[in-house]
């Protein structure tokens, strides 16, 4: 197949849960020519009745929507806890697997996942994650390029009301992926192990958890040394207080302007909720096929996401991804590489899922690389509990380009 030709073809998906991620990535999968939503698999009734009547078949399990032939690959947007079983499935009958950050919750679960593809000479990508974002992955080539030397030192930070959104009862418990280590740090380590070349070496960490009613964690503060001598100091806080977005010119994490009196909405919202019944259902009346869901509409003025204040320190210059592009600071001079804006959110996703599935080209979101940030998250839970550094074992470098 020539490269014009395969081009023109369309890669055909299924999707493992239509649910709050399922929800953020409908926009891409439809504004993206380059794929086409054709089968899905959901618990909930109005979801399936509402993907069958815009997309095509939607299946009460997921053994049934990874047999539909039409499905070339896979998305699993399904809850943290059955990623592994879920891929597992996925690559058993043949499937190329996109699958949610964190891509488990446990080493041994990646490493069954990553064994699955393997066998069965699929591709498995892990994303969203926001490591694909364009302001980052350019930052990464400005480094690679090689004129403003290496990155040395790595400063990641974001606060927002995570912790505060309507959550399932087990998104509160740890031990089932629940917290912000296992949802946000996934992303911040992605961030920080990307830019720093990828080989964590050791973690040393601490977490907060220090609301009563919300009984997991909050907030985390590590510090990771790099095998290359980098270092990086990531924080995150989801208690709901400052929001970093004011450090990005008042761009939110989609890429788009903040709303005006959106403070405290999270907290306010939940105070009005009698239990975690009550709770669980109105997050799930949002997603989509709920009661509450609102079809993605156009947004004018949209940038690109991220994922807080990040500041790269290189040998010959500070590196600042922002919304719409990179502000470089030399020695003696500043200056903005600016980015067009995004034509499709979240595209960098299709990139890597499009050419593994239909050229071969190695993801560079690999299973090997999520189990690494994974690796990082669990060091971070471990570090905090245990008052002491982790050695890592499981790293591996970012692919070249």
């Amino acid at each position: 197949m020539t490269d014009k030709s395969r081009q023109k073809r369309v890669l055909k998906l299924g999707v493992i849960g239509l649910g709050r991620a399922f929800t953020l990535m409908l926009p891409t999968f439809i504004a993206d020519r380059r794929v086409k939503l054709c089968a899905a698999a959901d618990p909930r009734p109005e979801a399936r009745a509402l993907f069958t009547s815009e997309f095509g078949p939607a299946y009460e399990t997921v053994e049934q929507v990874c047999a539909d032939p039409e499905v070339e690959a896979i998305y699993v947007s399904s809850p943290h806890q059955m990623h592994a079983e879920h891929v597992r499935t996925a690559a058993k009958a043949g499937k190329h697997v996109l699958v949610e950050k964190p891509m488990a919750i446990t080493i041994e679960q990646c490493d069954s996942m990553i064994d699955a593809a393997r066998k069965a000479g699929t591709h498995l990508i892990v994303g969203h994650s926001h490591s694909f974002n364009r302001p980052i992955l350019r930052l990464r080539e400005l480094i690679q390029g090689g004129e403003f030397g290496a990155a040395r030192m790595i400063s990641a930070l974001n606060y927002t009301d995570f912790l505060y959104r309507p959550r399932r009862p087990e998104e509160l418990v740890t031990a089932q992926g629940g917290g912000v280590v296992f949802s946000q740090a996934a992303h911040q380590i992605d961030i920080v192990r990307l830019i720093g070349g990828g080989r964590v070496k050791s973690v040393s960490a601490a977490t907060g958890a220090w609301d009563p009613a919300r009984q997991t964690e909050g907030a985390y503060s590590a510090l990771l040394s790099f095998e290359t001598g980098a270092f990086a100091s990531v924080t995150y806080s989801g208690y709901g207080h400052f929001d970093s977005d004011e450090l990005m010119g008042g761009i939110d994490e989609m890429g788009q302007q903040r709303e005006p009196g959106r403070y405290g909405g999270a907290r306010r919202a939940l105070r009005s909720i009698a239990n975690s019944d009550v709770e669980a259902a109105l997050k799930s009346a949002r997603n989509y096929g709920g009661a509450g869901y609102r079809p993605p509409a156009p947004v004018s003025g949209l940038q690109h996401q991220h994922f807080g204040f990040v500041v790269a320190s290189c040998e010959k210059a500070d590196l600042r991804p922002l919304p719409s592009g990179v502000m470089i600071y030399t020695d003696e001079t500043q200056r903005f590489d600016p980015l067009p804006p995004p034509q499709i959110p979240r595209s960098e996703v299709i990139d890597e899922l499009y050419d593994a599935a239909t050229s071969g080209k190695p993801p560079l979101h690999s299973g090997e690389w999520a189990r690494a940030t994974l690796e990082v998250c669990l060091s971070i839970l471990r570090s905090a509990q245990e008052g002491r550094t982790i050695i890592l074992k499981h790293q591996v470098a970012a692919a070249a380009e």
